[in-house]
């Protein structure tokens, strides 16, 4: 086996322990902390996720992490937040990562993005009393309790309302959810093994082709207010 050889190796062997180092059992979980609420919210693009998101965390008064979690992890790594950002939902290869890493002083290898995504999501689980939109966090967190919630619409209802929403033209909508969705779905399947659109994987899945953004966080706090029902003995 050549070197190269041996250092794609050695990357896959890696990412495979990244997070059983990151995420320990459940039983020792239990042992050291105690669970508190928060909820994690998995969206196609244009579904309205986002809006979504903001609107159930300013109604429990938690934080909401999207862009913060890009700010946190680049101050982890010590890296400017635009680097991080290149990263940020994309999966890229493993080839790129050990090719760019002899040559390019600056760059953040996917390992390096992933083990510093799991520190902080996990971190902020244990806290509890946020919202974490994306990532992956539903994987990442399955074992600290929480709310894990999709966001969901047929592609065509999506366009529109990235058309409408965003101001873009019906085909540039298309276009930049057809990215977006691939990207997204790209890393959940390198890093985890996982296909999002799988609904096992979450506590509830909303679909907003008729549901607007208000009556969706509605649904959303009444699934997590019974989910945890002293959940405001832990602000």
């Amino acid at each position: 086996m050549g070197l190269f050889d041996k250092l794609i190796f050695r990357q896959v062997k890696r990412r495979e322990l990244v997070l059983q180092q990151e995420g320990p059992s459940v039983e020792a979980i239990a042992k050291k902390i105690k669970l508190r609420p928060f909820i994690t919210i998995s969206r196609e693009s244009g579904s309205g996720g986002t809006p979504i998101a903001k609107l159930v965390a300013k109604k429990l008064k938690f934080k909401l992490y999207n862009k913060k979690l890009i700010n946190m992890i680049a101050k982890q790594t010590k890296k400017r937040k635009v680097l991080i950002e290149s990263l940020d939902e994309k999966d890229r290869g493993m080839v790129e990562d050990i090719v760019q890493s002899f040559f390019n002083p600056d760059y953040v290898a996917g390992e390096t993005y992933f083990k510093h995504l799991c520190r902080v999501t996990i971190t902020l689980a244990k806290r509890g009393n946020c919202v974490i939109l994306g990532r992956g966090a539903n994987f990442i967190t399955s074992d600290y309790g929480g709310l894990h919630v999709r966001i969901v619409a047929p592609f065509l209802v999506r366009a529109g309302y990235t058309a409408q929403y965003e101001g873009y033209t019906i085909y540039e909508a298309r276009e930049r959810m057809q990215k977006f969705d691939k990207e997204r779905k790209d890393f959940i399947k390198e890093y985890f093994s996982k296909d999002p659109s799988n609904a096992n994987y979450y506590d509830l899945v909303i679909n907003t082709t008729e549901l607007k953004p208000e009556l969706a966080a509605e649904v959303i706090l009444t699934a997590f207010k019974k989910k945890f029902p002293d959940w405001k003995r832990y602000k």
